[in-house]
């Protein structure tokens, strides 16, 4: 199954890849060794990540405390940005979220799909847009969510059923995205909105719904924040 994120614009049904990481990967590797030589807004120069073998992560078992509070910081190279879960909505996504980051598994990753005015998607170990933790989980949103700026969801194929999450997340940059309620809410950026920004203006335009980065945008560590 090709797991590579292609929205068709609005109401389209899109196919907000991927989640598993069971099929079978596509051949648009990312170069190793690729370096940025023009740094943009406040956004340092980072080299591209060796990608990570597909699948393979253990599915979190504990639940998270539901009188807590939990936000996930995501230090990238163009600032941090903190995610606060969205427990009451998606536990299970929730969940399956903070243990991979507090495995490590978002750590030495990248941005691999910026599509300016729209979205900006990373979680994928391989850096082509098909790749996953090995397990999926379902949290079916509410059929009034909307896909706002801020708003961070999880991506998923065409074929997958509403609500199925896996590793790869996406970080609405458009007013409103409109897209139907399919995608598992993870939460809303709470702080770092600047940082979402500025890796917004770095999709290349004439990639369209592609959404090639024009520099690489790593993530460089996912810690996890109770309260």
């Amino acid at each position: 199954m090709f797991r590579r994120l292609t929205p068709l614009l609005l109401l389209a049904v899109v196919g907000l890849a991927a989640c598993g990481g069971d099929d079978d990967g596509d051949s648009d590797k990312p170069q190793a060794t690729a370096k940025a030589e023009q740094p943009a807004g406040g956004c340092q120069a980072a080299e591209q990540p060796n990608p990570k073998p597909d699948g393979g992560a253990k599915r979190p078992t504990a639940a998270l405390d539901p009188s807590a509070t939990y936000d996930v910081v995501l230090k990238t190279s163009c600032g941090d940005i903190t995610i606060r879960l969205d427990q009451k909505t998606s536990p299970k996504t929730a969940a399956s979220f903070a243990g991979l980051a507090k495995a490590g598994f978002f750590n030495g990753t990248v941005f691999h799909r910026i599509v300016p005015g729209f979205v900006i998607q990373g979680g994928d170990p391989t850096a082509t847009g098909t790749g996953g933790p090995g397990y999926s989980t379902r949290d079916v949103p509410p059929r009034d969510a909307t896909y706002t700026k801020g708003v961070v969801a999880m991506a998923k194929t065409q074929t997958e059923p509403p609500g199925t999450a896996g590793s790869q997340f996406y970080i609405v940059t458009a007013a409103d995205a409109g897209l139907r309620p399919e995608y598992a809410v993870l939460g809303k950026v709470v702080k770092g909105q600047d940082a979402v920004d500025a890796i917004g203006e770095l999709g290349d335009p004439a990639s369209g719904e592609a959404g090639t980065p024009l520099q690489p945008v790593v993530i460089e560590r996912a810690t996890v924040r109770q309260s």
